[in-house]
């Protein structure tokens, strides 16, 4: 899998990362162990990003199970999701002893408390416990406050869907970020799995055999990749060989303009 830089922080990152919103979420032994197998196909397959956040429920702790004895070769990228900041502080104790006293990529979930935040992660980052710092938001509708937070220069990364259909990061976040300098992490790439479940007939798919993609999946997220403003794509899963199926799409050759408009149109965009 190819290897990227997160922003100016000289992080190396897989390409294809894994998420873990609704599918970390467990309690149950057999859930965990599920969890847990995810995460052997995407240390196999050579993917070393994994966000989380404590909106997430149980899925930063799950993560940290799952990251046991291995945690040095991860690059765990999570959140802060407070009201107070109370609760801020407190997340960022339980984060930093879930993970072994560091946080790769700490983040701003939602813009929530995005400066209190924001002066927690840097007093972290003083004291050797964060390694770079960024902003989150699901919204579209939220960009330009993710790109006003961009402007400050306190920034290493930003998350923000892109997908096919969801493209609103073209008009200026991306600009920015190459402008700047930072790390992108998509999310929702496949569209919280509604890409996927929808994929055009197999014929359709044979101009994109020559890029390494036999899936719809693979393709939506090659798609994504092949835009040199992005960093990595975080779909979640908590099936093994969808693991390895989205990982397999973090390799060259990426798509030239013509087959990434290709792309598009067999995605109705």
């Amino acid at each position: 899998m190819e290897r990227r830089t997160l922003g100016s922080s000289g992080i190396a990152v897989g390409a294809v990362g894994l998420g873990t919103w609704k599918a970390f979420n467990v309690t149950q032994t057999a859930h965990k162990a599920a969890c847990r197998k995810v995460v052997d196909a995407a240390v196999a397959a050579g993917a070393n990003l994994y966000d989380s956040s404590p909106m997430y429920g149980h899925a930063e702790h799950v993560l940290a199970e799952c990251l046991l004895g291995r945690r040095e070769g991860a690059v765990v990228a999570t959140k802060v999701w407070a009201s107070s900041v109370e609760e801020a502080r407190r997340q960022v104790r339980d984060a930093l002893t879930y993970y072994g006293g560091r946080v790769d990529l700490y983040q701003v979930h939602n813009l929530s408390l995005t400066r209190e935040v924001l002066d927690m992660f840097a007093a972290a980052r003083d004291a050797g416990q964060v390694r770079a710092v960024g902003v989150t938001h699901y919204q579209p509708s939220a960009l330009p406050d993710v790109l006003g937070w961009m402007e400050t220069g306190e920034l290493d990364a930003v998350q923000v869907p892109y997908s096919l259909r969801e493209r609103t990061v073209e008009r200026e976040v991306l600009p920015a970020a190459e402008r700047l300098g930072l790390g992108v992490i998509v999310m929702m790439p496949l569209e919280q799995g509604r890409l996927a479940a929808r994929p055009p007939p197999a014929p359709e798919l044979a101009p994109f055999a020559p890029f390494g993609c036999a899936t719809w999946a693979q393709v939506a997220l090659k798609w994504v990749l092949s835009d040199p403003r992005v960093t990595a794509v975080i779909p979640a899963t908590r099936n093994p060989d969808h693991m390895r199926e989205n990982a397999a799409a973090g390799s060259p050759p990426w798509f030239d303009e013509a087959t990434r408009q290709k792309a598009l149109k067999l995605a109705g965009a």
